[in-house]
């Protein structure tokens, strides 16, 4: 039986991952296939595993990263710590079927990011609170980087507003990482609203967007001599961990 492998979100319209393992297994050989399973509710997810028997691991993403977690029976530890998740091992045995979660956007971020960091790169500021931070902060918190969080939403602990950026926060926090969707294409003409005006050479940005290339954000920084970075290669090294985690 060929194995299947896929991917759950909604909506699904520039998926990154399907075109990338269809691509692997016609390099590579090998027998299998990627879909998109692309689901308005959560609750159709039970189906899917149900109905495709030859499924053996899933992708996760937005907007379920979370509300995934009440359908498996075992997370991983840092999957676990995060409370988010976006691969998921599959094992069937017989009629019983056990499913386990795991998160490789860690692996993603700190994979791309770590040949980048200077030891002045003490502090981050992360724009967004949304899922993607989840990953960002556990990889900060292990790599001992400080970090504070920028929301457009009601603020929570270790929160701040957009408008409280200012030229001495900008002076501290050398790494800036945008785990926003703005400048994602189509609308490549949207950035966080930060002052680019106190960006320096020894800053570092970095974007999670990959959907341009350049975002406005780098292209900004890129003007004062910061150090910019795409959340391509984030996005590749956590597919292939993906791979490597349901074939171990």
């Amino acid at each position: 039986m060929k194995k299947k492998y896929g991917l759950i979100g909604y909506p699904l319209t520039h998926s990154f991952s399907k075109q990338f393992f269809t691509e692997k297994f016609e390099k590579e050989k090998v027998d299998a296939v990627y879909e998109n399973f692309e689901i308005e509710d959560i609750s159709w997810f039970q189906d899917i595993v149900r109905n495709n028997p030859d499924l053996v691991g899933l992708n996760v993403t937005i907007p379920y990263k979370q509300l995934i977690i009440n359908f498996l029976h075992e997370l991983d530890k840092a999957a676990e710590e995060i409370g988010a998740v976006n691969t998921i091992k599959i094992k069937r045995i017989g009629e019983r079927i056990h499913l386990k979660g795991f998160n490789t956007d860690i692996w993603g971020f700190e994979t791309s990011l770590k040949p980048l960091v200077k030891n002045y790169h003490k502090k981050a500021l992360i724009l967004g609170t949304g899922g993607a931070s989840k990953a960002i902060k556990y990889v900060l918190k292990k790599l001992g980087i400080n970090y504070i969080s920028a929301s457009i939403e009601e603020l929570q602990k270790n929160e701040i507003s957009y408008k409280e950026i200012d030229k001495k926060m900008m002076a501290e926090r050398l790494l800036i990482i945008n785990a926003t969707p703005l400048g994602t294409y189509p609308k490549v003409e949207t950035f966080p609203p930060i002052p680019y005006e106190f960006v320096t050479e020894k800053h570092l940005l970095f974007d999670l967007v990959y959907n341009p290339e350049v975002t406005q954000f780098m292209e900004k920084g890129k003007a004062k001599g910061a150090i910019v970075k795409n959340g391509y290669e984030m996005l590749l090294q956590q597919a292939l961990k993906s791979y490597e985690i349901w074939n171990a």
